[in-house]
């Protein structure tokens, strides 16, 4: 099957939620544009608390317009988005409005989680079901679990020949690729394709290349209707409404994110079991001692955080320029050098689930061998190169280069 022929991807509408002209607006906001594809069907829907129209859950919104949604399946961190990173969540019985909104509609709709028991949906879960809806807000960086939850999505709807409507949201780090490419020894949970660690595309488009390059089981192609955003391109800074997951809380964390998540494959604590999760970085043995903070206990966000009770010293990012963040464009890893020089460079700076971060062993042992970060970034030029390439083919929205 050709490209073409397993997916549909829908104009931006002249008719949507009224809003101020060149107001960049997710794919959920067009609703005419899909109405017609959910109406009179059973409907199943990967949401969690990111699924919004303005104030209002797009489950809420569906069903106040009649659309039978009969199952909700959830990502990592649950529907409401406070499980903490990592924990297994378990179905659960009902689903309710997740916004300062009272939900008057279905509330007692199942829910299943794709990450406790299982990854990809079932035969079972998808049996009584016409099509599927995915509406989640990714934040464009390779090891943001949503993109595996949405290649299995994509798999299970092929295998059972069932519809897949991505309503497409902005990537709030879309402006810039940048990282080493993972390599297939490397391939898990937190990484499945070969691509950067900032890729550069929204969800739409993601789903666009894993069929189109034959990602999915068998090369099987799933059916896929996309609703674009409107008024958005690659070169747009989008502001998201919500945040995406409880340790990712403002917009600095966001930017700073795909650089200081390496820090979860070391001994530095990335600042989880605090008030500004991804804007500080430290340890115990960390020398200088005019910035400190204690990882605790924090329900709905980081019940077991590394280093948890100890006092950490080390670097405060909660007031770097934030445009200076959007302007760099660029993983920045003066951050990483920084601490492992600092802390005499430890054998034990690195554990195992570094690698599978940087989707590649090649980085940690640049690190250990002393090179610079200049000639780390021309290692990656080739495979950047060459994903550069593929990516293109599947752009919807005007790019940065």
């Amino acid at each position: 099957m050709s490209i073409i022929a397993a997916m549909v991807i829908f104009p931006i509408p002249s008719c949507s939620i009224a809003k101020k002209e060149n107001t960049i607006e997710p794919g959920a906001y067009q609703i005419l544009q899909y109405h017609d594809l959910l109406a009179g069907k059973n409907v199943g829907i990967v949401a969690n608390h990111t699924s919004i129209i303005e104030n209002v859950h797009l489950i809420d919104t569906l069903q106040k317009r009649g659309i039978r949604i009969r199952k909700i399946f959830t990502p990592e961190h649950g529907f409401k988005g406070k499980a903490d990173a990592g924990a297994l969540i378990d179905d659960q019985d009902t689903a309710k409005s997740v916004v300062p909104v009272v939900s008057l509609y279905g509330a007692n709709i199942p829910v299943v989680s794709l990450y406790g028991a299982k990854r990809k949906p079932s035969e079972a879960d998808l049996k009584d079901l016409d099509i599927m809806v995915f509406d989640l807000q990714d934040v464009g960086v390779r090891f943001y679990t949503y993109l595996s939850t949405l290649h299995n999505n994509m798999e299970a709807c092929a295998e059972f020949e069932i519809p897949l409507l991505v309503l497409d949201r902005p990537n709030p780090n879309g402006f810039y690729i940048d990282g080493p490419v993972l390599k297939e020894k490397y391939k898990s949970f937190i990484g499945l394709h070969q691509v950067p660690v900032v890729y550069g595309m929204t969800i739409g488009e993601y789903a666009l290349m894993i069929n189109g390059e034959g990602w999915l089981k068998d090369s099987s192609q799933c059916q896929l209707h996309i609703i674009k955003c409107k008024n958005y391109s690659h070169s747009a800074y989008y502001n998201l409404p919500v945040n995406p997951s409880p340790n990712l809380r403002e917009m600095r964390a966001i930017y700073l994110y795909p650089s200081l998540a390496f820090f979860e494959g070391t001994i530095v604590s990335e600042g989880r079991g605090t008030d500004f999760p991804f804007l500080v970085a430290g340890h115990p043995a960390y020398p200088y001692k005019k910035f400190s903070f204690t990882p605790m206990r924090k329900e709905g966000s980081s019940l077991n955080p590394k280093l948890k009770d100890r006092i950490c010293y080390g670097i405060d990012l909660q007031e770097v320029n934030i445009d200076s963040l959007k302007q760099r464009k660029e993983l920045n890893l003066d951050y990483l050098f920084h601490m492992y020089d600092a802390l005499d460079r430890r054998n034990d700076f690195f554990i195992e689930y570094f690698n599978l971060l940087a989707g590649t062993d090649e980085l940690q042992k640049q690190i250990l061998n002393g090179m610079k970060e200049s000639d780390i970034r021309k290692s990656w030029t080739n495979d950047l190169d060459k994903f550069k390439q593929i990516r293109v083919k599947y752009l919807l929205y005007s790019d940065f280069e």
